[in-house]
């Protein structure tokens, strides 16, 4: 009787406590849902593209449209996850996108091709000045010059990665991050499994902002590969009675090895970049000096995870340097009008180590105009035109679109 009473006990007390865990589960799962928030970010785009060589003209109109989800936060715990899809609108495909296949020699190149994927999934742990992130994720950091999200295009890069963010004081930042995978911009054509460690300190003092960073790059293959970065940077600002000043500069150093044996290359370079704005009467004039250096005419600085569209002109000419490297003497103007804001950029562009018969690698002219209107809207147009040097042709862009996000 009494082993019948005690068993009878046991199941109650165990009754009781898998109610008690079960409430608490849904308790948390509602928590999660009542404070999720939800997303959705599209742009419609035109592109065209004019170069003088054999291959047809392109154009393009494509809508992109991502669709999100990030729930509320359980014990410091959340979950986001982002869809994105392009689509070809009205038949505008005279466009070639090579790593998908897609017109392959007919058509300049538009790298736009039509995709449906995961654009985002990753868990999220957040407490006091500490965050991580496990899965499919956006990684920037500073200006994208060497890690960026490359969000022009209408499929963004994503890394699949391990990352972690520390905010050891007020003026002290750290990250790190494991990329095990480079989502890139063409759809999942040209994906590239990777063992990349990003690291990455930022101190902001009374004087300006310092970093210090490491990109240490190998892609995961058969063949020995490595890519690394070493560099520090500082920007500073100082307001004047009647100018405001911005100034900084760059330094890297960059070592790349690929292969085994008497087949194998290791190259080294440099990189190097300053900069100084004035702000005056709602005007910007600014001056930027970039050099991607060389070794020797043989290997050009490289930066493969940087949003690349953004530097060194926008017709895309130098999306990979030059073995003779490259130096960018940009001038740019920009300020507001009528409630948007123009921009006006030209470079000049030269080889950091002539050789080959490669010196003059010809210059750009960058033109741009946005505006945001009733409420959550936004357009623009901009367009770049490329001089030819001693190598490539010249070219022409022109892009028009308009996004909302809600």
């Amino acid at each position: 009787m009494n082993s019948s009473r005690n068993f009878g006990m046991k199941i109650l007390a165990t009754s009781v406590i898998t109610l008690i865990g079960t409430s608490a589960m849904a308790d948390d799962i509602h928590t999660a849902l009542s404070d999720a928030t939800a997303w959705a970010d599209l742009n419609l785009r035109y592109e065209s593209v004019e170069q003088d060589n054999a291959l047809e003209d392109a154009s393009a109109l494509t809508l992109r449209t991502r669709l999100g989800f990030s729930s509320g936060s359980v014990n410091g715990f959340s979950f986001t996850a982002e869809v994105e899809d392009s689509r070809i609108v009205l038949g505008q495909d005279e466009f070639t996108v090579g790593p998908t296949g897609f017109n392959v020699g007919e058509y300049s190149v538009i790298a736009d091709p039509e995709t449906t994927e995961v654009d985002q999934a990753f868990i999220q742990y957040k407490a006091d000045n500490f965050t991580a992130k496990v899965g499919r994720q956006v990684i920037t950091l500073d200006d994208h010059r060497f890690v960026g999200h490359v969000g022009w295009r209408q499929d963004r890069q994503t890394f699949d990665a391990v990352s972690a963010k520390y905010a050891a004081s007020e003026n002290l930042s750290l990250f790190y991050s494991y990329l095990y995978k480079r989502n890139r911009i063409f759809a999942e054509a040209a994906d590239i499994d990777a063992k990349d460690h990003i690291l990455h300190a930022t101190y902001t003092s009374k004087i300006g902002k310092f970093v210090g960073y490491a990109y240490l790059l190998e892609i995961d293959s058969d063949t020995d590969n490595a890519l690394d970065t070493y560099g520090v940077s500082y920007d500073g600002k100082t307001k004047g009675e009647n100018v405001n000043w911005a100034y900084g500069a760059e330094f890297a150093t960059q070592s790349s090895e690929s292969g085994a044996g008497e087949t194998a290359t290791d190259f080294d370079a440099s990189y190097l970049n300053a900069y100084l704005a004035a702000s005056f009467s709602g005007v910007t004039a600014k001056v930027d000096y970039e050099i991607l250096g060389s070794d020797d005419g043989q290997y050009g600085f490289s930066t493969p995870l940087a949003t690349l569209h953004k530097f060194n002109g926008w017709t895309d000419q130098f999306l990979g340097t030059p073995a003779q490297g490259l130096k960018d003497l940009k001038f740019s103007l920009s300020g507001g009008l009528a409630g948007g804001k123009w921009l006006l950029a030209y470079h000049d562009f030269t080889a950091d180590d002539s050789s080959n018969g490669v010196d003059d690698l010809g210059s750009e002219i960058n033109v741009q105009y946005t505006k945001k209107f009733a409420g959550k809207y936004n357009f623009g147009i901009k367009y770049g035109t490329y001089d030819a040097g001693d190598i490539k042709v010249d070219a022409n862009r022109f892009w028009m679109w308009v996004g909302t996000r809600f």
